[in-house]
């Protein structure tokens, strides 16, 4: 089983926790984790773009000219496609992006995410992550004291609303719930953080 380090809010080692080796140790799929996050910024797309068809386009009720005698080519509508401001054949039309990968698929996504942090030395666990008040200055001071970068994905077990309220007004920092846990987020972050609850929710769901 993989050991790493456990920390204090302050900074300090107080001691080192086993990872389950089937959720934090396995061997990475890189494949399947960029499966997974191309699963994930399709969902996340818009699919709003829209143009309008001959029978959406303003005018063009009338036959430009009669059918036969003129010289011209036979016209029904001015709104044709082949006229200037006619409309557009085999345009956009809303839709959605989304899909879904099988779910032993998704599960060893998030795995071989996971135990890529392990093996780079990108994972922080922490005893406990808590504080009194929705304060940001304090949670930029557990940063600085964990020496963490510009962009780091904070897990924990969703039992103190203050930390997502502490950290919601700093740049680069995203926490979520151990049961939001989702590829895009860990592999887009430099750092993970997590706390001693959210690994053992973590490996309850994926273990």
């Amino acid at each position: 089983m993989p050991k790493v380090a456990l920390y204090n809010q302050n900074g300090s080692q107080v001691g080192d926790i086993e990872l389950n080796d089937s959720v934090f140790g396995i061997e990475p799929n890189n494949n399947v984790i960029f499966d997974a996050v191309v699963m994930q910024r399709a969902s996340l797309r818009q699919g709003t773009s829209k143009v309008k068809n001959r029978s959406e386009v303003r005018g063009g009720g009338r036959k430009p000219w009669r059918q036969k005698g003129t010289g011209r080519a036979r016209q029904g509508s001015i709104r044709s496609p082949q006229w200037r401001g006619g409309g557009t054949v085999f345009g956009p039309v809303p839709r959605s992006y989304s899909y879904k990968l099988p779910k032993k698929v998704r599960r060893l996504a998030i795995k071989s995410a996971l135990s890529n942090k392990v093996l780079e030395e990108k994972i922080l666990v922490l005893e406990t992550l808590t504080f009194d008040a929705p304060k940001t200055k304090e949670f930029a001071a557990v940063l600085k004291n964990l020496s963490v970068g510009k962009k780091a994905l904070v897990v924990t077990d969703g039992s103190d609303v203050n930390v997502a309220l502490s950290a919601r007004n700093i740049p680069g920092i995203t926490v979520v719930d151990a049961n939001g846990v989702n590829v895009l987020d860990v592999v887009s972050h430099d750092q993970l953080i997590i706390t001693k609850a959210a690994v053992e929710k973590v490996e309850e769901v994926l273990g």
